[in-house]
């Protein structure tokens, strides 16, 4: 079961209007990221067995970590980016503090700058 009471109240209040990126760990040790503008409500859905499709029969989840988004579109454009790192990426995601990463740049809503080998056009 997600520990809903476990937060504080404030963070109730600031996630209920903030867009926010949030990833759980599945009982089977997979990794789910969402985005929500609601977190209690959401992690209580995961929990009752309606939230996404995948963390369904992958209960219980535990929540590992949430970012603040500045908006819906930049959290949306966080989510996919943190989707597209392999497992390793993601881990390491979780445990940096860094603000440097592209996932970090989106929720702030700055511009990510493509890696430099990567070529226009192809």
């Amino acid at each position: 079961m997600i520990d809903v009471q476990g937060l504080q109240e404030n963070e109730c209040a600031m996630t209920e209007k903030s867009w926010l990126l949030y990833v759980l760990r599945c009982h089977d040790h997979t990794l789910y990221c969402g985005i929500t503008n609601d977190l209690p409500r959401r992690l209580r859905q995961h929990d009752l067995g309606k939230g996404a499709r995948y963390t369904r029969g992958r209960g219980p989840v535990k929540m590992v970590k949430s970012w603040k988004a500045v908006d819906q579109s930049a959290a949306l454009k966080a989510e996919r980016a943190f989707k597209k790192l392999d497992r390793k990426a993601k881990e390491l995601k979780l445990r940096s503090r860094s603000r440097k990463d592209a996932v970090s740049l989106l929720l702030r809503g700055e511009p990510v700058k493509p890696p430099r080998n990567s070529r226009a056009g192809s």
